[in-house]
């Protein structure tokens, strides 16, 4: 990489290349780096422009744009028209956090189309975690008093998910960013897992 140049599997014969190379990740490199878990020096010949891109929903305003991009790409791949959402299936997309950002929000817009029988697409038409979410910024409601240890603020945000999700164990979790069964154990440990679901 450093000096473009590179031999083909197999052969001796060093050949040149004039190419930039694009890469992406959703890690901390400079953390991967202190864990050991990737080569600095790797890290530093790929490191000349760095662009930071936040999750999507950070970047609320671009969400229709990609809703529209995503529906004319699967409106034709599926031979299908499609005029656009209903109000309410785009608020509901609004309002969603999407923990697996823009692939997931193109999941959901692919589902959509497919399972449409109508131009217009309804909220009906979204995955449950998307049409029943409550919105993406529940969670910032929460305020903790300084010296609260981490495990009473993580009862304290799983508690009040599932309250505010009606004991949906699944959309909580969803909300949570974290897995079923895990939420299952913290609850075990809170010794709360009696309560509804």
């Amino acid at each position: 990489m450093q000096e473009g140049e590179f031999e083909r599997l197999g052969s001796n014969e060093t050949r040149r290349a004039d190419v930039r190379i694009i890469a992406a990740t959703n890690r901390d490199l400079r953390r991967a780096i202190e864990e050991k878990t990737f080569r600095e020096d790797l890290f530093y010949r790929l490191d000349v422009v760095s662009i930071e891109v936040p999750p999507l929903r950070g970047r609320r305003n671009d969400i229709p744009l990609f809703v529209r991009h995503f529906l004319e790409k699967y409106a034709r791949e599926n031979g299908k028209t499609v005029g656009g959402l209903s109000p309410e299936a785009m608020k509901a997309i609004q309002e969603y956090s999407w923990p697996g950002n823009v692939r997931e929000l193109e999941n959901a817009i692919e589902r959509a189309v497919v399972l449409t029988k109508t131009p217009d697409l309804g909220v009906e038409l979204l995955p449950p975690a998307v049409r029943q979410a409550p919105p993406a910024d529940m969670a910032g409601s929460m305020t903790f008093v300084v010296g609260t240890s981490l495990a009473e603020m993580e009862r304290v945000a799983i508690m009040r998910t599932l309250d505010e999700v009606g004991g949906n164990r699944e959309r909580a979790a969803n909300l949570l960013g974290i897995g079923v069964a895990t939420l299952y154990r913290r609850l075990k440990d809170f010794g709360a897992e009696e309560k509804e679901a």
